[in-house]
């Protein structure tokens, strides 16, 4: 599988996916609430609504905007253009109650004092490059090292530290928000201007869907993923490890303490690696190295298939189920140790060091072509 597709004028697009379906922390639940204004045109899909406000000013004064994405079946997702930041995602339990089922911080402010990635778009890079440096065309790259010696999700000035330019989107069965963030050449020691889209939709069918596509004017490598971190029961209710997870995955990668990937790509058979039948994720975390899983999973893909099932969880006092499915090749499985395991993260993405690393799949993406990727979170409730 390729990161990459070549595109004709418009590379900045958005896919509706509908109807697919797969087999510590402080937190702050408060919203910072402004005078919102309703984008939804009188033509918009019935029982769907997005609405923006201010949401605070950066220290130079730069306003930050905040976008509201609803359907009729009580799913909401909120995001702000700083970091491209899903900041909240809302949906009921099977009695109607609904809650925040992501970690998160309440005002802008909060933000602006430092998170774990709440939400945040991570790039040019999500995880990690080994000693902060990669080859391309014959030519050593010197990144910043944030990691240690090794590199991660971009810097300390990522992504999910720039404005982005937002506008609302919608079409016949979902409502969204376009933004658009153009990296300048040599920005933390990548090569290339790259313009990055990446837009969110809430659709008529329950989904959630992330959709990530990138154009540059020389050689250079990417990987984008979302850091949301995720409790189904509600955030602030607790730890996540009564949560049952699949993944549709054979393989993982295993790494050293610096999580920087040996090369192996190892069978989960008979390991506490192994969630292709649904485990808790508490059931042996215990056994798991480091106490915590921060592990890539390397998904499986049958020949030239692009979407795909990724995994699948269950919460199940709420009742709530959420339903992964991307076009990636692997996702980064991250129960938050440092969170007091109080949620978790699927990250879709690339493989860590992929540059460093040529038989894993590529990330490199050159003139005229496009990065495109799509990540789609289904929600719905067990009876």
């Amino acid at each position: 599988m390729h990161a990459l597709q070549t595109s004709g004028k418009s590379w900045c697009r958005c896919l509706t996916v509908a109807g697919v379906i797969a087999a510590g922390g402080v937190l702050i639940t408060r919203i910072a609430v402004a005078a919102a204004v309703e984008t939804r045109p009188s033509s918009a899909p019935a029982g769907l609504r997005c609405t923006r406000e201010p949401f605070g000013k950066t220290r130079d004064g730069t306003a930050i905007e905040l976008f509201t994405l609803a359907n009729v079946r009580g799913l909401e997702a909120k995001v702000m253009t700083w970091g491209a930041t899903l900041t909240t995602v809302a949906s009921p339990d099977r009695h109607g109650k609904l809650a925040i089922i992501t970690l998160h911080r309440g005002t802008f402010e909060d933000y602006l004092r430092g998170h774990p990635l709440f939400g945040s778009v991570v790039g040019r890079y999500a995880n990690r490059i080994a000693g902060a440096r990669f080859t391309l065309d014959g030519v050593e790259r010197v990144l910043v090292a944030n990691a240690g010696k090794n590199h991660i999700h971009g810097g300390g000035a990522g992504f999910h530290t720039q404005i982005w330019q937002a506008s609302p989107l919608q079409d016949a069965r979902s409502v969204g928000v376009k933004l658009t963030h153009s990296s300048p050449d040599g920005h933390a020691g990548f090569p290339g201007k790259l313009d990055v889209c990446v837009t969110y939709r809430v659709t008529d069918d329950n989904e959630l869907v992330m959709d990530y596509t990138a154009r540059t004017d020389k050689p250079t490598i990417i990987n984008l993923t979302n850091h949301a971190y995720w409790n189904l029961a509600g955030a602030g209710s607790g730890d996540v490890l009564r949560h049952e997870l699949w993944l549709n995955a054979d393989r993982y990668l295993p790494a050293d303490q610096a999580k920087i990937p040996t090369g192996e790509m190892r069978n989960v058979r008979g390991t506490v690696m192994d969630f292709t039948t649904p485990h808790t994720i508490g059931s042996r975390l215990k056994e798991v190295e480091y106490g915590d899983y921060d592990h890539c999973y390397v998904l499986n893909k049958k020949p030239g298939e692009r979407m795909s099932p990724c995994a699948r969880v269950v919460e199940p006092q709420s009742g709530r189920v959420m339903e992964v499915l991307t076009t990636q090749p692997g996702v980064q499985f991250f129960t938050a140790k440092m969170l007091t395991h109080h949620g978790f993260c699927l990250e879709t993405q690339h493989y860590p060091d992929s540059p460093n690393r040529p038989a894993f799949p590529s990330t490199v993406l050159r003139p005229g072509e496009t990065f495109h990727e799509t990540t789609v979170h289904k929600f719905s409730v067990l009876p």
